[in-house]
């Protein structure tokens, strides 16, 4: 009994740990795929997010993720929405993940989401509007559509990845997290 919920409490965490790094790529996606895993059973929010999996949270979900992924191929608003994407997928990397984690005090969950899922979000983000904005820079802004399906494609991966691979996409997380604070050292340092 003691060990499904300490199960039940880590692969909620792990799978939300690999959402939030997925929310650090594009803010709602990743919330579209928990909705719609919520929808069909695979995955039980805790107690208070259960909404995630109906209908209206699908559809809602579905339009924001549509307008998000169309701004970005807007050329000047994409680094706007950059400056508003990166505190907002802090908020979207706890979110995500407290609402995955079950059996867990109320302390302990939300410090955890905050600090592990948000700040895997807001790394990710961090790391990815510093790459546009270089990209802006230097091609004066022409690559920045290749950047923003390259973005799409690697939330929706993660996305799965954190529903079908837990594991992986939390090693993914991981791999990205590592990968941000030396892109982000080495710009400090350069």
């Amino acid at each position: 009994m003691y060990l499904d919920q300490l199960w039940g409490g880590i692969s909620g965490f792990v799978i939300g740990i690999g959402l939030s790094a997925a929310c650090g790529f594009r803010v709602i996606l990743p919330f579209l795929g928990l909705s719609l895993a919520a929808f069909y059973g695979f995955v039980e929010p805790s107690p208070g997010f259960q909404w995630m999996g109906t209908w209206p949270a699908v559809v809602a979900f579905a339009t924001a993720a549509v307008l998000e992924i169309g701004a970005y191929y807007v050329p000047w608003m994409d680094n706007l929405l950059d400056a508003a994407a990166t505190p907002l997928a802090v908020a979207a990397g706890t979110i995500i993940t407290a609402s995955l984690m079950t059996d867990v005090s109320p302390f302990i969950k939300w410090s955890l989401a905050l600090i592990a899922g948000g700040g895997v979000a807001g790394t990710v983000q961090a790391s990815t509007a510093l790459l546009r904005g270089v990209s802006t820079l230097s091609t004066g802004g022409t690559a920045n559509i290749l950047l923003a399906t390259a973005e799409v494609l690697a939330s929706t991966l993660t996305t799965f990845l954190a529903l079908l691979l837990p594991p992986l996409a939390f090693l993914l997380a991981a791999s990205l997290i590592v990968w941000g604070f030396l892109r982000l050292r080495r710009r400090r340092n350069g």
